[in-house]
């Protein structure tokens, strides 16, 4: 017996064998499909009997193998079936004498045989015939299976007549030796009279006669007859047929123990109803008795005695000494070089069984066993057989990885160099099925959590050669997955030699056949998932950018919807509930726009020693329509951290989440997810896209400069200006975006500064722009705008201690000649020094501001977006001229007065300054004085804040709000301008600037009181002309002289009483004042004037007269006395002009007329 049954299983042996073959020439399609139909009979129950006939079916079987039937009748063909065409008459003689061909093959061992012939019909088909059976054809062919049924029920009546032969052989000594075949010629010339031989020959039939119980469904009186003859095969050491008895024990004993089968769900098999009964009476394990009763033997197989159940239950093994006798039986096999196929096969039955008691180290000495029996010259296909079931074994007690390596010899042995015709394919599928054992799978998501489980170098080897058995299949596009899986799951475990090698052979396979994200479907229906390299690069964060701040939407606030709901009932709590789901699912607070560049950023490393070359690097969108803008990068040898900003532009509004990046690496393209990529950080991957909205471009007329810094800006100029110099910049607006402009708003925010600045830094009209709106993509529009750069134009404090000093004072502050002060090396001037005023007095300031645009239109102005655009402004202001000291002197008015302003050039050129029809010429470095005469302010009739205002400031910022209104409104009277001509011969060039110079920093309090006009405004009129300055009032000697004195109240209060006296008096201009002139002057009623209350904007007048007695300059002293309890007003309100009369005779005035006419 040269072919083993790898199959086998210990309930076979209580099976019948049935070949099923086909005769000529038959589809083997339609063969198949018949012998599936045959096959599903594998159990019969006999009818009048309680017993059931089990068949084992083979479509192919050794007729050496037939020669081993006496030494176990399950080995035995006892059955044939033939499948046949036939379509006419005349094939059917050679049919029918094929048949009987195939019958004599098996003659000597056949019960019963069959022909199914199909296609033939005509006379010979309507015979009626037991041992043929005709059907139209392979499609209508309805009761084979009940054929089949009947064929198996004959096998079993001369299954049955045999058994009783055997069992109720009455020749005594005459029992027939049975033998294998290499034993018959060593029974040649043995004494057949021994007792040792006749005790043999007992020991065989009784072996024989158990097993033809077993096959005819009698378990009690096989277990019987099993005991029996190890009992005789035992005494007379006849150790080869010792382990068959042994092995038909056990067997016995497993199919009462384990009625379901060992062979698995392909091999079980329904339990018989004596099985059934048998099953709640088993033996408890570990029982070694055993009762042998000769009289529980019966004929009909139906014992009416149930003490026999018990004796049977003894007679069966318990499962541990089913596995010792299982032992024994091998043992007693090897010693036999011609029984290896019987041991083999013994070894399989009992790791079946272990397999299902669990004992998995047990039956791995049986498989090592089976490992090492000899069972001479096989072939390919056999070798191949044997290491596949080897490892099927393997991996039925649970060893995986003992069986893969089984299972990869055999797939070594399909392209072993004796084959002429290598099976690469079989190799390939078997090498797919050794995967599991090295923990291996071909799904790369199952290496991407936790740590790595296997031995990598055993798992490269293996993946290595799929490559190489995919390659030789001719398939390509396998071998790039399998090399791709390989560098992806591996690469932690290559060497940087191996790193290379690898890179060179996928770029050469996908030089051939690119590869993709598609499953690839096997012939088998395994389908191989697609293998992303997330490891070329490896991406360590994934960030969402925001748009640039000219590009970012705005929602216009207060619209409804934009409130954020709570679903807490509570106003506040202070339990936050935090999401505990993963960041990717995050929406991010800012938006994208609809048409617009968006950008993701990545952080990735290059694991390899090489130059990386990533091509068509995308973006993986959902949720919206997105067109991804692919890049192409190139990361050097293990570079790390590099970031990689891949963009695209989203086509519709709504939420997009990036789910990933695709790459093209060494001819592979890969779709990245993020929920594959490990230890990647990410603050969120969705976002929300906005509709579209229009799109400015800005440029100036000036140009660019560098940033602002802590400012976002769009763009940015810087100029310089003197401080008072005006300047204007022209900024145009371009859209060229796809939407049209419909709004656009301009405002202006100066950034926080130490400097003081007056009156707006910027200034525009925006009319024009907006009389051109809609504006539609590439149109343009251009604002100008003012910059006016004014900022205080007091000097510093060691300016003032280096200018020369007068000792002059009017006002309380130190005044400077009114003579010029120019700064040259002089006995009674300072210079000053050179590097000081370069260093101090020329310090450059800045000013800062942002001018925004803010405008919409298209679909997201509907939905209530708009979107802002910066320009930074950023002025260096350079010192023009410096009002050192400013101070004032009273006019010969007292509505009038004389501001005096030391005015100092720190400038490199010559510098001019005007004020009215005043000019002031300053070389570099010099300092005057200029006087300028003005109108005193009635400070009163500037507007008054808002209470509101008054309420939210404090009494600090009023005053300082007060003092600046005041100052404005006498800067903008005075009109200071200056003025720079100069010419450089170096450069050849010339400057020209001109701008305001503003007081409005440099005026104290006490300055702006005396420059104030009082606000009781005293009006003297003598002889009807008015009195104030150095006007002269003529009268003549002896004519009365009406003298009028009027009173303007400008004050918010009623005043008065008031009482006025009139004192005449002369100056004599050497400090001598004479009053006493009682008799030149006299006056015409009393001299004392009553002023009676005069409520706010009232006024009252009172008239007298005085009298000239001599001729003469006369000056009027009008004294006040204020009779009122409390005085709120200054004392300058209670001082009146002083009266200038000049009293001449008629005839000095004759005189002088003619003189005048002459």
């Amino acid at each position: 017996m040269s072919v083993p049954d790898y199959m086998q299983c210990a309930e076979d042996h209580q099976t019948v064998l049935v070949v099923v073959q086909p005769v000529g020439i038959v589809p083997e399609d339609q063969f198949f499909r018949i012998y599936k139909r045959i096959s599903s009979v594998n159990q019969v129950n006999v009818r009048d009997t309680q017993r059931a006939l089990f068949i084992r079916y083979r479509h192919h079987y050794p007729p050496e193998n037939n020669e081993w039937g006496d030494f176990q009748t399950h080995r035995k063909v006892v059955g044939l079936i033939s499948v046949t065409s036939c379509s006419s008459a005349k094939e059917w003689p050679q049919t029918a004498e094929r048949f009987h061909g195939q019958k004599e093959l098996f003659g000597s061992t056949l019960y019963d045989s069959r022909l199914l012939v199909f296609g033939l019909q005509g006379d010979i088909a309507e015979q009626q015939r037991t041992d043929v059976a005709f059907y139209p054809s392979y499609d209508n062919c309805p009761d084979v299976e009940k054929r089949v049924e009947d064929f198996v029920e004959s096998i079993f009546i001369v299954l049955e007549s045999k058994r009783l032969d055997r069992a109720t052989d009455k020749s005594g000594d005459k029992i027939p030796l049975l033998c294998v075949p290499f034993e018959k010629k060593d029974f040649v010339g043995l004494d057949t009279d021994s007792r040792h031989y006749k005790k043999r020959c007992q020991g065989r039939m009784r072996k024989h006669v158990g097993d033809l119980c077993l096959q005819a469904g009698m378990l009690q009186d096989a277990l019987v007859h099993y005991h029996m003859a190890v009992e005789l095969l035992r005494s007379v050491n006849d150790f080869l047929w010792l382990g068959a008895a042994l092995e038909g024990l056990c067997s016995a004993s497993v199919i009462f123990h384990y009625p379901g089968g060992t062979a698995g769900k392909s091999g079980a098999r329904k339990p018989s109803i004596s099985a059934a009964t048998d099953t709640g009476k088993r033996h408890r394990p570990g029982a070694q008795e055993v009762l042998i009763d000769p009289g529980a033997l019966t004929t009909s197989g139906i014992s009416a005695d149930t003490s026999s159940e018990i004796g049977r239950a003894k007679n069966c093994l318990s499962q541990e000494d089913i596995i010792e006798k299982y032992k024994e039986a091998i043992s007693y096999y090897g010693k036999y070089k011609n029984a290896g196929v019987i041991e083999l096969e013994a070894c399989v039955k009992a790791v079946r069984v272990l397999a299902i008691q669990k004992r998995a180290m047990e039956a791995s000495e049986f498989l090592q066993n089976a490992v090492y029996i000899n069972l001479g010259q096989l072939s390919e296909e056999e070798k191949i057989q044997r290491y596949s079931v080897l490892s099927e074994l393997y991996e039925l007690i649970g060893f995986h990885r003992k069986s893969a390596f089984f299972k990869r010899v055999a797939a070594m042995q399909c392209v072993a160099p004796t084959i002429p015709d290598p099976g690469w394919k079989a190799c390939y599928r078997l090498l797919l099925e050794t995967l599991p054992g090295y923990s291996l799978s071909l799904d790369p998501k199952d290496f991407s959590k936790g740590t790595h489980r296997g031995w990598a170098a055993v798992q490269m080897r293996l993946l290595h050669e799929l490559v190489y058995a995919s390659r030789r299949m001719g398939n390509p596009g396998l071998s790039v997955r399998h090399l791709s899986f390989l560098l992806q799951t591996m690469l932690d475990f290559l060497s940087d030699q191996e790193k290379k090698e690898v890179t060179q052979s996928l770029e050469n396979y996908t030089s051939k056949c690119p590869g993709g994200m598609n499953i690839i479907t096997l012939p088998d229906g395994l389908k191989l998932p697609p293998v992303p390299f997330t490891k070329l690069p490896i991406v360590k964060s994934v960030s969402l950018l925001n748009l640039p701040a000219s590009l970012r939407p705005h929602k216009v606030k207060g619209l409804p919807g934009q409130g954020v709901t709570s679903a807490s009932p509570f106003i506040y709590s202070p339990i936050t509930l935090h999401s505990r789901g993963d960041d990717r699912t995050k929406k991010i607070d800012f938006q994208w726009v609809q048409g617009d560049v968006c950008e993701v950023q990545l952080m990735v490393y290059n694991p390899m020693p090489f130059e990386l070359r990533v091509e068509n690097m995308g973006l993986l969108m959902s949720g919206v329509e997105f067109e991804s803008l692919p890049a192409a990068l190139s990361l050097p040898a293990e570079s790390g951290l590099y970031p990689v900003t891949l963009v695209g532009v989203p086509r519709t509004a709504g939420n997009i989440t990036v789910n990933g990046y695709h790459t093209s690496v060494f001819g592979v393209s890969s779709d990245c997810l993020l929920d594959s990529l490990v230890g990647v950080k990410s603050s969120g991957c969705t976002v929300e896209v906005v509709p579209s909205l229009p799109r400015l471009q800005l440029s100036t007329s000036l140009p660019r400069s560098a940033r602002l810094c802590g400012e976002d800006l769009s763009s940015s100029v810087c100029l310089q200006l003197f401080n008072g110099e005006t300047q204007q910049l022209v900024i145009t607006l371009e859209n060229i975006g796809s939407e049209t402009l419909n709004t656009l708003e301009m405002s202006s925010k100066t950034l926080t500064t130490k400097e003081k600045l007056f009156g707006d830094f910027l200034s525009w009209d925006l009319q024009d722009a907006l009389s051109r709106l809609p504006l539609k993509p590439g149109q343009a529009v251009t604002v100008p705008v003012d910059i006016h750069a004014k900022l205080d134009f007091s000097g510093q404090e060691n300016l003032l201690q280096d200018l020369n000093d007068d000792g002059i004072s009017v006002t309380g502050l130190p005044i400077s000649s009114p003579l010029r002060q120019v700064l040259k090396p002089r006995p009674e001037n300072k210079q000053v020094n050179a590097d000081t005023s370069k260093s101090e007095y020329n310090h450059v300031k800045t000013l800062e501001a942002v001018l925004n645009f803010r405008y919409s239109g298209g679909l997201g102005q509907v939905e209530g977006y708009y979107r802002e655009i910066s320009l930074g402004v950023k002025v260096d202001v350079e010192p023009s001229v410096f009002f050192t000291r400013v101070s004032t002197l009273p006019a010969s008015s007292t509505r009038q007065c004389h501001l005096l302003l030391d005015v100092f050039n720190p400038t490199e050129h010559e510098l001019t300054l005007t004020a009215r029809n005043q000019q002031l010429i300053l070389h570099s470095s010099e300092c005057q004085r200029m006087a300028i005469q003005v109108d005193k302010f009635d400070f009163e009739s500037l507007p008054m804040p808002s209470h509101d205002v008054l309420r939210q400031s404090s009494l600090y910022q009023q005053e300082e709000e007060r003092q600046q209104a005041h100052g404005g409104q006498i800067n903008s009277t005075l009109d200071l301008r200056w003025n720079i001509i100069s010419f450089s011969c170096q450069l050849l060039s010339s400057l020209c600037s001109s701008g305001e110079a503003s007081v409005e920093g440099v005026l104290t309090q006490l300055v702006l009181e005396h420059m104030q006009l009082a606000p009781l405004q005293w009006d003297v009129l003598v002889n009807g002309k008015a009195c104030d300055s150095d006007v002269v009032a003529d009268c003549k000697v002896g004519d009365a002289v009406p003298l009028e004195v009027k009173l303007t109240n400008r004050s918010k209060s009623p005043v008065g009483p008031f009482s006025l006296t009139v004192v005449p008096f002369q100056d004599y201009q050497n400090g001598v004042q004479n009053s006493e002139l009682q008799d030149v002057v006299t006056f015409i009623g009393s001299n004392s004037f009553y002023i009676d209350s005069v409520s706010p904007a009232g006024n009252s007048t009172c008239v007298g007269a005085l009298l000239f007695l001599y001729t003469g300059d006369f000056y009027l002293s009008i004294k006040f006395q204020d009779d009122s309890v409390g005085r709120d007003l200054p004392p300058a309100s209670f001082c009146l002009p002083s009266v200038h009369v000049r009293a001449q005779d008629i005839y000095t005035e004759t005189k002088f007329a003619l003189r005048l006419s002459a």
